[in-house]
């Protein structure tokens, strides 16, 4: 190309490599089999590096999936074939490059071919294809020729070189004669013997070796293309020491390793015919299992975009007490169903659950905002059915909400936070969501946490000992999934392992739970659920209307929740984190009104002290407050259990409605 300098354009590697062996680069040819996730990766680093000529394969075009990691996947890409597309890119950086192209992929009637005049092979290929894999590296064996694999597992990259005369492919994963099955499994541990990505892996379930699919990041892509590039730079310049195989390298930045492993024995060494036998087990689990979760069909209108985003607005307990009809192009209505009866986490005419339906109402502005819609909303009754009527109108242009992002992320943190304090600038953004009609009072100091955790913990006392919350409680919490969809996980309770361990026996019957009470109290668990957790916060925040005492009509408790709805989003955006205290507020409120909550007298008078000493510390009555919650800044952690929903399709107005709701999401 005319202007084009190779020099130039590679002058900046030099002072790692020197000018000849640059021009030593210019002059050699790497085959590189795929150009998705990996492949495509290194062919653009390496042609960086200055590489000059190259074989490369792929019958494979670029798709929507592929965004996430694979670098030539653009919307401008899309349908294209990755060889094209990739081919344009490294041409872009180097149009002198000499281009040799396989558009049927690698097969064993052009392996030679693709070989031809190599000085360097680099495994670009998809994990779950073996077969050829297996072929190009004993071909490459056969014709001398050095080999590197590198597979981006989990957060990190894990690699393994061949080199002619040295330990083969073969060898060292030993797959001959084994099922598809074994194979994958064992390419995999020999790949990753040391499994450190299993720390962090959050959602097993989306390793699936039978539909052949599994989770990856474009970060760890990246980093397979720089190790591959360091390595072929010591390989095609013949610098430096090169540890091929049995040496395993593993370099993973999220767990803070690097390490370096000889497995004189590849996958037949014992320890690793160990953890292959666990690996078989956790597959024939996964087969026995319902699998990955289906993907739900995909929202085909606006509205359906709009409430396939909406559903994540909180509920008590993850209930979502309300279905949607869907009325036209422009019209929806939510039918709210409201259980307060015979529900003693509902009170003041079921004031938690119409909390929930302004964040509900709230949310969907939100998500219609971000589709280029307004919105509008009116209450009617349907014959003792709360109605919402919503109409959507196109407002021309999409409303850029800051918060609009962060309505599936928000979370409830019942777990320990940390301790520093909010800032000016936190409580102000705060305020600022919660709008002008709601007053939002702070509880930081350490013995204003204390008095709150200790009144908490009583009211947990209180649950724990009554029956008529341990039906809601058991209905909810749920034992059997870490996502669910329409309870609480029982990881995500605060809980440590020993005593959900003993709940969940406990929880089997009533007569079990109020045995464990009368032998060992409630202390403990209120410890962890409440004592631990309030100290270690931020604090509490409390929210009241500007005008005293809340209001109980509907509509100014729908106000009120999309004005908790604001702060709570505002609060993630900020990285920080809520925990409802509805159940203090609940009583509170009964033991203020006396209301017979249970037959049991004794638990009466201690929601009667409650409500006094709620009313002794805020100087007022708890019923001035719509809404109380712990605030700070979560730990580090794993997000390994939270609930999530039902799909739109079971929220729509025809499907079935879900059993129970209880005080918090």
């Amino acid at each position: 190309m005319q202007g084009f300098s190779y020099a130039a354009a590679f002058a900046r590697n030099i002072g790692w490599i020197t000018e000849w062996e640059q021009d030593s680069l210019r002059g050699k040819r790497v085959a590189i089999a795929g150009l998705g996730g990996v492949g495509g990766q290194h062919l653009l680093t390496l042609a960086r590096l200055g590489v000059g000529a190259f074989n490369i394969a792929d019958f494979d075009s670029f798709d929507y999936v592929n965004f996430n990691r694979q670098a030539g996947a653009t919307i401008g890409s899309v349908g294209r074939a990755k060889l094209d597309v990739m081919a344009e890119m490294a041409l872009a950086i180097n149009p002198d490059l000499r281009l040799s192209r396989f558009p049927e992929g690698v097969t064993t009637g052009n392996l030679d071919d693709f070989l031809a005049g190599v000085d360097l092979f680099v495994d670009g290929l998809d994990f779950f294809v073996i077969d050829i894999r297996r072929e190009v590296f004993r071909r490459c064996a056969e014709l001398g020729i050095p080999a590197i694999t590198a597979a981006p597992i989990g957060m990190g990259t894990n690699w393994l070189i061949f080199l002619p005369g040295g330990m083969s492919f073969e060898d060292y994963f030993q797959l001959e004669g084994q099922s598809e099955t074994e194979q994958y499994l064992r390419f995999l541990m020999g790949l990753a013997p040391k499994g450190v990505h299993r720390g962090y892996l959050v959602d097993p379930s989306r390793v699936d070796l039978k539909r052949k699919i599994g989770p990856s990041t474009g970060a760890s892509c990246q980093l397979c293309s720089g190790v591959v590039g360091v390595e072929a730079v010591k390989l095609l310049l013949h610098r430096n020491k090169v540890r091929p195989a049995p040496i395993h390298h593993h370099f993973d930045p999220y767990a803070g390793t690097y390490q370096r492993m000889r497995l004189r024995w590849g996958i037949s060494g014992p320890i690793l015919q160990l953890k292959l036998a666990v690996a078989r087990r956790f597959y024939l689990r996964q087969l026995a299992g319902s699998g990955p979760p289906t993907a739900a069909r995909a929202p085909a209108t606006v509205i359906e975009h709009i409430l396939t985003m909406a559903r994540w607005a909180p509920s008590g307990d993850n209930a979502q007490p309300w279905r949607f009809e869907i009325i036209d192009h422009e019209r929806i209505v939510i039918h709210f169903i409201n259980e307060s009866s015979g529900n003693p986490y509902e009170y003041r005419g079921g004031q938690p659950s119409l909390l929930s339906l302004g964040m509900l109402i709230e949310t969907i502005r939100l998500a219609a905002n971000a589709h280029g819609r307004g919105m509008e909303y009116a209450l009617r009754d349907a014959g003792g059915e709360l109605c919402v009527d919503v109409r959507f109108e196109v407002i021309g242009e999409i409303v850029d909400n800051p918060l609009e992002p962060f309505i599936s992320t928000r979370s409830v943190e019942r777990r320990a936070m940390e301790t520093r304090p909010i800032t000016p600038r936190e409580k102000a953004a705060l305020k600022q969501a919660l709008g002008p009609d709601w007053t939002l009072s702070w509880f930081e100091s350490r013995g204003e946490r204390w008095r709150i955790a200790r009144l908490s913990a009583q009211v947990t006392d209180i649950r724990l000992r009554t029956p008529e919350f341990y039906s809601v409680h058991k209905r909810v919490i749920d034992w059997r999934q870490r996502h669910s969809p329409g309870g609480l996980p029982a990881g995500t309770i605060g809980l440590d392992s020993a005593t959900l361990r003993v709940m969940r026996w406990a929880m089997q019957k009533w007569q079990r739970v109020h045995l464990l009470n009368r032998l060992t109290g409630t202390f403990a668990t209120a410890a962890q659920l409440d004592l631990l957790p309030g100290m270690r916060s931020a604090g509490y925040i409390a929210i009241a209307p500007v005008n005293g005492r809340s209001a109980l009509d509907p509509d100014a408790m729908i106000r009120a929740g999309a004005a908790i709805q604001r702060l709570w989003l505002t609060a993630t955006k900020l990285g920080l984190a809520l925990q409802p205290a509805t159940a203090l507020l609940m009583i509170a409120h009964y033991g203020e009104n006396g209301t017979a909550f249970t037959a049991d007298a004794h638990l009466l008078k201690k929601a009667h002290d409650v409500a006094r000493f709620c009313t002794k510390f805020f100087g007022h009555s708890a019923d001035e407050f719509v809404f109380i919650a712990r605030i700070g800044q979560p730990r580090p952690r794993l997000p390994k259990a939270r609930s999530v929903r039902h799909p739109l399709e079971y929220l729509k107005a025809t499907e079935a409605a879900p059993n129970g709701r209880s005080s918090e999401d």
